[in-house]
């Protein structure tokens, strides 16, 4: 089987920039292609040095326009493994004590923090404050109220709030968007999006709720949730959800392990969505219209994206989604470029409080209003 890195590296640039140019045109932008393979390099510090952000500094070895030049870790074995695998400089190393002095560092452009999810807001203000751009992986706090908290942070310190929406890039997605934009399935009527997996070490941090903020809505469930809002190209206005759970041992109280949820929109169109950890092979969305379909699945994945519609296969090609999310990040962050659905932290919060009215709904029974 070939490994990731026997991909980033028989893909090259060339291919890379083969890939850009269609995902340009499925967004229906008019930008070319070498908006994105020109222009200054976005140089970025990776704070949290776990498996996600080993997949992240992989990526960025094919990108063309973002570039790892740092690395912030609370382990110092970690430190000097990267630095010998990524050719980082003693100056671009710091840990969570001392990170506030990349303000003082003018090689650093921006940080990305890839940390437990109750980590995330005093690590932005800070990053902020020492006047870096800051990206943040999702969900991109515990609730909405420190979600604001972090965008307040950098609107006040003059700095970009992006977060690692790497689906918003994926070309496949980007056509279903498309179409649906352009009529193909008429007016929208259902989505349906399933998002799960069986989890496994119970000592692992996503199952404390002191650094995760909850169970699977907090992880995984956060796909559908912002699958539902693109694919339908509306907001919720109201959601019902049901909590169930059948290891209590293993999810403990304030860890979610199943919960299904329900949205409505002001068009009529209703969502139905699931998310857990106790279920495997649910990576699936479903976009429905009096005139068409979507059907995605893997929907969400780090691998190929599979999809179909009722015209036929979705036959774009498959990309790298982190190389191309930060090749992107560079381009919104330097020159201005609009994505098709946003990846700021107002994107970021409108989630939020879609999660947290799904928690309130699932300890209430009710139906909850939500305005975003």
């Amino acid at each position: 089987m070939n490994t990731r890195r026997d991909f980033l590296k028989k893909a090259g640039l060339a291919s890379l920039a083969l890939q850009l140019a269609p995902v340009l045109s499925w967004a229906d932008r008019p930008v070319a292609a070498k908006a994105v393979n020109e222009g200054r390099v976005l140089r970025v510090a990776i704070m949290g040095l776990g498996s996600y952000g080993t997949r992240v500094a992989e990526a960025m070895l094919s990108c063309t326009r973002a570039k790892l030049v740092g690395v912030i870790s609370g382990t110092p074995s970690k430190i000097t493994d990267w630095q010998s695998r990524y050719g980082i400089p003693e100056k671009n190393c710091y840990n969570y004590e001392n990170f506030d002095a990349i303000k003082d560092n003018p090689d650093i452009d921006a940080v990305y923090i890839i940390t437990p999810n109750a980590l995330h807001h005093d690590q932005v203000i800070r990053v902020a404050k020492a006047g870096k751009h800051v990206i943040c992986e999702k969900p991109m706090a515990i609730n909405a109220k420190k979600g604001q908290e972090m965008a307040d942070a950098c609107k006040a310190a003059n700095v970009q709030l992006l977060v690692g929406y790497r689906m918003h890039f994926e070309p496949k997605t980007l056509e279903v968007i498309r179409k649906r934009k352009a009529g193909d399935f008429g007016k929208i009527t259902f989505f349906q999006g399933l998002c799960g997996f069986t989890i496994g070490d119970p000592t692992q941090w996503r199952l404390n709720k002191q650094l995760s903020g909850g169970g699977s809505m907090m992880d995984i469930g956060i796909y559908a949730v912002n699958g539902a809002r693109y694919m339908v190209g509306e907001e919720p206005v109201w959601v019902t959800a049901q909590e169930t759970k059948t290891d209590p041992v293993k999810f403990r109280e304030g860890i979610d392990e199943t919960i299904q949820f329900q949205f409505g929109f002001p068009s009529g169109a209703v969502a139905s969505c699931l998310s857990t950890y106790h279920m495997n092979y649910l990576d699936k969305f479903f976009l429905n219209g009096e005139k068409g379909y979507a059907e995605m699945q893997p929907s969400t994945g780090y691998g190929p994206i599979i999809g179909h519609t009722n015209a036929g296969e979705l036959t774009q090609p498959v990309t790298n989604h982190q190389t191309v999310q930060m090749d992107e990040m560079a381009a919104i962050l330097f020159d201005g470029m609009q994505p098709v659905v946003p990846i700021d932290g107002q994107e970021a919060i409108r989630d939020l409080k879609v999660i947290d009215a799904i928690y309130l709904a699932a300890k209430t029974g009710k139906k909850i209003g939500i305005s975003i």
